[in-house]
This record gives C-alpha cells, structure tokens and sequence, in this order.
C-alpha cells in the first residue's frame, strides 16, 4: 500500500490562506522567504537592525492585509515580496537623516568596529564628488542606479523590483548616466 505524498502548498496558496489569518500558512510562507529576503536586502544595506525591520513590516503588511497580491498583475510571490521588502527599505532610509546615517558609520569607523571593505569604499565614496552627484539625482533615476549599477540587477529584474516598465528602466539608466557625466565633468 503506498501512501500519496503530501504536495507542499504553493506560494500563491500560502499567500491567499496568511491573507485569511491562517497562521500556519503564514508561518510557513515566512520561513519560506525571510531568509532569502534578509540576505537579499544586505546588498542594499549593511545595517542588520534596519533589514530586520524591514522583512518584519514586510511580513506585517501581508498578514493585516495592507500589502495585496494579484497572481495575474504582480507576477510570482517570490518578486511581489521583494518589491514589497525594497520598498519599505527604501521609505525606511528616507525616514533617516543622512547625518545620523553619516554620524553611525564614522563612528563604527573611529570604535574600530569593523565595517565591510564595501562600507567603507561606499563611507568614501558617498561623500564626495560621485556622491553629491548621486544626491542631484531625483529619486527616480537615482532608485535606477541603485539597481542596475549597485545591485547588479539586470534591466528585467530591476523594472519586476521597481514596478516599471522595462523599457522605463533602460532611459532613466540613460539619463542618469547622461547627469552624471555632465556633473562629474572637470571644470
């Protein structure tokens, strides 16, 4: 006698059962997907603190139902969570001032706790002139950059993370690239 093997749920079937307060589906759908997220989010940030937030307001937002999945507009769970995720990074780094952000890497720097070689070119390179010449971007081509050229997305995987068109995504990358040559231009 041979016993059918229980079928894991799918992320769709998870989703639909957390979005009715089944708490084991929800457990299941974040064991899933936090870890992936978490490490995900590193490329972006360096402060664990800051991604721990992030994937637990993610987590909040589907369980009271404020973030909602359409499998047919928003594609597989797996995209929709990360668009969810890098958009609560991104309103959580806006939410902090670049001064306190500059004074909690200067001082890890001067304590001596260590901070990645990444940190600490990014700590270099964020306050001079690429760095000003970044914060002359709007948001939107600056969000383009980040992607493509910091994450190493490609033009496909940056427009499913930003929620825009493909074809959005290639001319901001041009017209940020364009401002950044003219600003970064010697005199």
């Amino acid at each position: 006698m041979t016993e059918k093997a229980e079928e894991a749920p799918t992320d769709g079937a998870l989703l639909a059962a957390a979005a009715e307060q089944d708490r084991g589906a929800f457990a299941e759908l974040y064991e899933r997907y936090a870890p992936w997220l978490v490490a995900k989010l590193r490329y972006r940030s360096q402060d664990q603190a800051l991604i721990d937030d992030v994937v637990q307001e993610t987590f909040l937002s589907v369980w009271r139902g404020k973030a909602r999945y359409s499998e047919r507009a928003d594609g597989d769970v797996a995209g929709w969570l990360w668009r969810v995720a890098s958009r609560r990074l991104v309103d959580a780094i806006r939410g902090e001032s670049s001064l306190h952000r500059l004074r909690t890497k200067l001082s890890r720097a001067l304590t001596g706790d260590e901070s990645s070689a990444e940190d600490q070119v990014l700590l270099d390179v964020g306050h001079g002139r690429l760095g000003h010449a970044l914060e002359q971007l709007s948001p939107e081509l600056r969000a383009v950059m980040q992607a493509t050229v910091l994450d190493g997305l490609s033009v496909r995987e940056a427009a499913t993370v930003l929620g825009i068109p493909a074809g959005t995504v290639k001319t901001r990358a041009m017209r940020a690239r364009k401002q950044l040559r003219r600003d970064l231009a010697w005199p």
